[in-house]
C-alpha cells in the first residue's frame, strides 16, 4: 500500500510537469495523492474522510471561540482546553471513530458540550436509517451488505453494523413510533371522517383508527391489540382518541367493515353526533358467504344496483325487497342484507356524490395502510409478543402515511362538513333548530 501511494504521488507530481502546468506545492501535492487514494475507494470514502476533516475542524473552531486561541493568556476567559477524549460521531449510516476535543469552564463547575458534536453524534440519524432500511425489507442481518462500499480500511474503523446494534435501534425506533402515533394531539385537528377497522396483524387482531379532515388529508390515529374485535377493546380506542382531543361536537361520520362491536363502541362513545357508514365491499362478501357460487353473481349484482342506486330511500327499498325474495332459500343471507342495512346508505343521504362518495363506500383507505404496514414486516420470522406486534403495526402505519395523498373527491369535503354540522344542529338538546336529523 506504502509503494502504491508513492508510486501515486510521484504520478502527481510528473502529471503537473508533462503538462507545462504550474508545479504545486510539495505538501498540496501530497495532499492530492492522499485524496486520490481515498477516492479510489469510493465516493463515500471520500465523502467520509472530508467529512471527519470538516467535522475535526469545526470543533477546534467552537472550542477557539469558547476559549480562544492556543497558547493566548487571557484572565478574563470563561472557559480552558482540556485536551482530547475518544468518542464517535455518525456518518454514512455508520458509527466512527474520532478524538473529541475538551473544553472545560475556568472554575471547573462543568464540562459544555461543544454544538457540533452534538449534532454529529445523535444516535437519532443511526436509528432513523434502521428504521428506514428494516421496513423496507432489509434485515438486521444483512443490514451491513446495504450500505454503500467504503473501502477496506475505512469500513474496518466504523461501527453500529452488527445484527445486535441494528436490532436494539430499531426496536427504539419502534418504540418511538408507537408512543408517537399514540400520543398525537388531536385537539387541533378538524376531524370529518374516523375510519375504524379491525385487522389481521401477524395472526392476531389489532383494532386500527384513521381519521379523514376537513380538507381530505388522512391521518393515522389510533392502534389496539386483543385476541378479538370485542367492544371493551373499541371503545377504549375511542375514548383514547376523545381524551387526546377528537372533538366530534360538529358531527362525525364513522366508516366501519360491518362489526357489530364497532357499531356497539362507536354508538357509546359518540351516541347520536356519529353517523355510522358501513362498508359496501364488506357487506357483499359477507352475504355472499351464505350463498351457494350459483347464485352470488345474481345476488352481487342486484345488491350492487340497490346500494348505487341515486335515490337512497329507493335503493333501501330495492335491497329489502332482495332480502325478502331470497329469505325462503337462502335465510342467513336474508338476515346478512338486512343486518345493519340503513347504515349502507348514509353516505348517500349526506349529499355526497361522484368521487368521495366511493372514497366514503368502503374502508379501502384504511385497509390499503395495514396492506403496506404488512409488508414492511416480511422479514419478520418469530413474534414474540404484543408488544413486538404493536411496534412493527405502528412503524407501518406511519411508514404508510409517508405515501398519503388527500382522498378523491377532497374538494367536495366542506359540503360533507356542512352536511355533518346541520345533523349536529338538529340532534343537540340545546339547538332546537327546527331540522330533522339524517337517518342512519
Amino acid at each position: 500500500m506504502e509503494q502504491n501511494v508513492s508510486d501515486e504521488r510521484a504520478d502527481v507530481v510528473d502529471h503537473g510537469e508533462n503538462t507545462g502546468l504550474c508545479r504545486l506545492p510539495d505538501e498540496v501535492v501530497l495532499a492530492l495523492a492522499d485524496i486520490g487514494e481515498v477516492a479510489r475507494e469510493g465516493l463515500l470514502a471520500l465523502s467520509v474522510t472530508a467529512g471527519l476533516a470538516v467535522l475535526g475542524e469545526m470543533m477546534e473552531a467552537e472550542r477557539t471561540v469558547l476559549c480562544g486561541p492556543r497558547d493566548a493568556k487571557d484572565p478574563a476567559r470563561g472557559h480552558t482546553r482540556g485536551g482530547t477524549t475518544a468518542t464517535s460521531v455518525v456518518l454514512g449510516g455508520r458509527r466512527f471513530a474520532i478524538r473529541r476535543p475538551r473544553v472545560a469552564a475556568a472554575d471547573g463547575s462543568c464540562e459544555p458540550q461543544l454544538e457540533s458534536f452534538v449534532v454529529a453524534s445523535s444516535q437519532d440519524l443511526l436509528t432513523q436509517v434502521a428504521m428506514e432500511r428494516m421496513l423496507v425489507g432489509v434485515s438486521a442481518r444483512k443490514y451491513r451488505r446495504a450500505n454503500e462500499p467504503m473501502g477496506h480500511e475505512i469500513a474496518e474503523s466504523a461501527s453500529g453494523e452488527s445484527k445486535s446494534s441494528v436490532s436494539r435501534r430499531f426496536v427504539s425506533g419502534t418504540r418511538a413510533a408507537l408512543a408517537g402515533l399514540l400520543g398525537r394531539d388531536l385537539s387541533t385537528v378538524e376531524v370529518a371522517v374516523l375510519m375504524v377497522d379491525g385487522v389481521d396483524f401477524a395472526n392476531e387482531t389489532c383494532v386500527v383508527a384513521m381519521i379523514i379532515t376537513t380538507d381530505g388529508t388522512k391521518i393515522p390515529v389510533g392502534l389496539r391489540h386483543g385476541d378479538t374485535e370485542n367492544k371493551t377493546l373499541v371503545t377504549a380506542m375511542l375514548a383514547d382518541l376523545v381524551d387526546r382531543g377528537l372533538d366530534y361536537s360538529g358531527g362525525l361520520l364513522v366508516v366501519i367493515d360491518g362489526a357489530k362491536a364497532l357499531a356497539s363502541a362507536i354508538k357509546a362513545t359518540f351516541g347520536d353526533l356519529a353517523l355510522i357508514a358501513r362498508c359496501q365491499l364488506h357487506k357483499q362478501r359477507n352475504v355472499e358467504g351464505h350463498l351457494p357460487k350459483a347464485e352470488r353473481p345474481r345476488v352481487r349484482r342486484r345488491l350492487g344496483e340497490a346500494f348505487n342506486h341515486p335515490d337512497p330511500d329507493q335503493g333501501l327499498a330495492a335491497a329489502r325487497r332482495l332480502a325478502t325474495e331470497i329469505e325462503g332459500t337462502f335465510p342467513d343471507a336474508a338476515g346478512s342484507i338486512r343486518e345493519g342495512l340503513t347504515e349502507m346508505f348514509t353516505v348517500r343521504r349526506l349529499g355526497v356524490t361522484g368521487s368521495l362518495l366511493r372514497t366514503l363506500m368502503s374502508t379501502n383507505p384504511i385497509e390499503s395502510m395495514i396492506s403496506i404496514a404488512r409488508t414492511t414486516t416480511s422479514n419478520v420470522k418469530r413474534w414474540r409478543d404484543a408488544e413486538m406486534r404493536r411496534r412493527w403495526c405502528a412503524a407501518g402505519m406511519l411508514e404508510a402515511e409517508k405515501s398519503f395523498r388527500r382522498v378523491k373527491g377532497y374538494r367536495q369535503m366542506p359540503a360533507l362538513v356542512t352536511q355533518l354540522r346541520a345533523h349536529a344542529a338538529a340532534v343537540t338538546p340545546t339547538c332546537d333548530t327546527g331540522k330533522e336529523p339524517i337517518a342512519a
